[in-house]
């Protein structure tokens, strides 16, 4: 369970340093050039706002787990304290898949 609430913690934190980032600092998008690697990164990611979406939806999914991770642990005890670290871990996993 505490590898879940801190990958929650870190996805919060990280969706919460970026809205705060997107709402300081103004980017409008004039005199970028096609050939620019960092100005298709800002094109594409920041002014679309991808990345807001991609932390909600990595949240949504985190507490999503968080509830899985729980239920099990109450529905099945003796077979949740033996594999605690494999599923927190393979949670994690289908969940970071998922977001490709």
């Amino acid at each position: 369970m505490s590898i879940l609430m801190v990958y929650q913690s870190v996805v919060d934190m990280c969706a919460s340093l970026l809205t705060l980032l997107d709402y300081t600092i103004e980017v409008d998008g004039t005199g970028m050039s096609p050939r620019n690697v960092f100005d298709q990164f800002v094109c594409h990611f920041w002014l679309t706002g991808q990345h807001t979406w991609y932390f909600i939806v990595a949240s949504t999914y985190g507490i999503l787990m968080m509830a899985c991770d729980r239920y099990i642990a109450v529905i099945y005890p003796v077979w949740y304290n033996n594999n605690v670290r494999t599923i927190c871990v393979l949670m994690i996993t289908v969940n970071k898949q998922s977001q490709l």
